[in-house]
């Protein structure tokens, strides 16, 4: 672990409440970065300019990140696709659940929403769940 790691943690930290903060300050919304991505798509009147911004601001953050401090040494002992799929079965529960771990995680819990903090719950839930069965019942990781 890096000993910088703490630092990078906290400063992402408080962009992404920045960020929660001043979308709910400006456009009156509550930061859900999957109803964000989503909303690309189902256009509802006069949306689209801050979402598309929104998207560009995440994106290029990253590269910014990574002209910066570089990338960490990371390997994969998975495929590329398990990761694509996992991506893909996340995406698909947050718009089954209405809501993320940025909607529900930070602004609701953050709002003291008791649909949220439910939603929290089940999100860690399933993770333990789904480790676990792939750890210990599968053998897979």
């Amino acid at each position: 672990m890096m000993q910088l790691d703490w630092w990078l943690g906290l400063a992402g930290g408080l962009l992404i409440g920045t960020a929660a903060s001043l979308l709910w300050l400006l456009y009156g919304r509550i930061l859900g970065v999957s109803g964000v991505v989503a909303g690309l798509w189902q256009q509802t009147g006069g949306e689209l300019a801050w979402r598309v911004w929104f998207v560009a601001g995440v994106l290029l953050s990253g590269l910014i990140y990574r002209l910066s401090f570089g990338l960490p040494e990371i390997s994969l002992p998975y495929p590329w696709w398990w990761l694509a799929l996992a991506g893909f079965l996340v995406g698909v529960g947050t718009r089954m659940g209405s809501g993320c771990t940025s909607g529900h995680g930070v602004c609701g819990l953050g709002r003291l929403s008791v649909r949220s903090v439910w939603a929290v719950l089940v999100f860690i839930g399933s993770g333990v769940l789904t480790v676990a069965l792939l750890r210990h019942v599968l053998g897979v990781m």
